[in-house]
């Protein structure tokens, strides 16, 4: 740390507060501005309408004709953006326009799977000072509703998945907030007591037990209770009759068959330490004791681009997070890079680089959502793209939002595409598991979604 002088010379005295006051009077076009901003939100004055009027929402290849899913106040959209995923495929094989997996059962499994999880961490690394920086990551929000899209294959894999009939809403699921609370009060005091007792094992055993039990009562008594079959009757769009009593991994392989195993996420990490054509991985992330690691190929955007289309035009959705809150017009349901000039209204330099943002923190992903239709030009190249959301039909167009091309390079951080999509260099590099760069937990390339 570089140690500078202690002075007076930067204190916000009655001179230098007179002199920043002068300098805005001086130029009234800020007063314009602030009068203008005393009755509205600044995003109504920065919009670039031109912007806005090219995003229009048709385009070329199309594939949604369904009904959004609301994750209302939850941090679910990983899983509502991968059983979305699922269920295009599903409400064909089901005959079932409508259809929806249930998002509550997968958050039940997600939450209890990474509390034990945790807990594993947290004996591990009792040698590790309890405000440091690794455990103050761990214990920040170690149950967060959040997630990637390796975890949310780990969990499917491992707990299957059923009908929205059989595990529908509860308030939790939709209001998390206090559910969450009390989950990361009871992991919070189960570092404690563990850490405490390190060294013995027998009693590590003891509270590590109690603390997951514990953890399921939250849980269960929050959630509900996850049926152990899938006994379930429908009828279908055409009015014929089906009736199934099956495990939920076997009722998830009769209703979707995309193999989610195969899958691999793409990332465009825009730092040259991490060069194009790594294999990525971060400390400490995952949910499963015993599953799936999180891994991603770095590749440019113009890779991920490319290899969406691919899906798209096969007719398949593609997963992909994002940094959803930049250059965003919520209520419209509108991204482009260049759709708010706020530089412009506040006659300030702002502009940063996707590099820059991630190092400064500026950036990371925030959001999952699926892409459901891209319009291309006449040579294959996107213009805009078209993304279901979960926030329900009360935004965009019925709850479907418009990208331009120019924000999916700026804000898109991840794409989940099939293996066989990757080309023969990329599928080695996927394959040579030696090779991985391993992140620190708190890396920006570790958030959650």
């Amino acid at each position: 740390m570089i140690d500078f002088p202690r002075t007076d010379s930067h204190r916000l005295d009655d001179q230098r507060l007179a002199t920043l006051r002068a300098r805005f009077l001086a130029d009234s076009r800020n007063r314009t501005v602030q009068n203008a901003l005393a009755r509205q939100d600044v995003d109504e004055v920065a919009v670039d309408h031109e912007v806005l009027l090219s995003l229009r929402s048709e385009v070329s290849v199309h594939l949604d004709d369904w009904k959004v899913t609301n994750q209302y106040e939850s941090g679910r959209c990983w899983l509502f953006a991968i059983l979305n995923l699922l269920r295009a495929d599903a409400r064909g094989r089901l005959g079932v326009k409508d259809f929806e997996f249930s998002q509550t059962h997968a958050m039940y499994w997600d939450k209890l799977e990474r509390a034990n999880l945790l807990l594993d961490e947290i004996v591990a690394t009792a040698d590790q000072p309890l405000d440091g920086r690794l455990m103050s990551h761990l214990l920040a929000g170690p149950l967060e509703d959040g997630g990637q899209w390796d975890m949310a294959v780990s969990v499917l894999l491992r707990h299957g998945a059923v009908p929205k009939q059989l595990m529908p809403e509860t308030y939790a699921s939709s209001h998390s907030k206090h559910m969450n609370a009390r989950l990361h009060q009871r992991l919070r005091r189960a570092a404690l007591d563990l850490r405490e007792v390190a060294d013995d094992p027998q009693e590590v055993s003891i509270r590590r037990e109690q603390a997951l039990s514990d953890i399921h009562t939250i849980l269960t008594v929050h959630l509900g209770t996850p049926p152990e079959r899938v006994d379930w009757e429908w009828r279908d769009d055409r009015g014929d009759f089906h009736r199934v009593s099956e495990q939920p991994q076997e009722f998830l392989a009769r209703a979707c068959w995309l193999p989610l195993e195969e899958y691999v996420c793409l990332v465009d990490d825009p730092r040259p330490e991490h060069p194009k054509g790594a294999l990525l991985t971060v400390e400490h992330l995952g949910n499963v004791v015993g599953g799936r690691p999180v891994r991603y190929l770095n590749v440019s955007s113009a890779r991920m681009k490319k290899l969406a289309v691919q899906a798209l035009k096969r007719g398949e959705p593609v997963w992909f997070g994002c940094d959803v809150a930049q250059q965003e017009l919520r209520a419209e349901g509108r991204w482009a890079a260049n759709l708010l000039d706020y530089e412009d209204v506040y006659q300030v330099p702002l502009t940063l680089t996707k590099e820059e943002r991630v190092r400064t923190g500026e950036s990371q992903m925030t959001h999952a959502m699926l892409l459901t239709g891209v319009d291309l030009t006449d040579d294959e190249t996107p213009l805009r793209w078209r993304v279901e959301n979960s926030w329900g039909p009360g935004r965009g167009e019925e709850g479907f939002f418009v990208m331009a091309d120019s924000w999916f390079d700026e804000y898109v951080f991840e794409v989940a595409v099939r293996r066989s999509d990757l080309d023969e260099t990329e599928r080695g590099i996927v394959d040579a598991d030696a090779e991985v760069i391993t992140l620190p937990a708190w890396d920006p390339m570790g958030a959650l979604a």
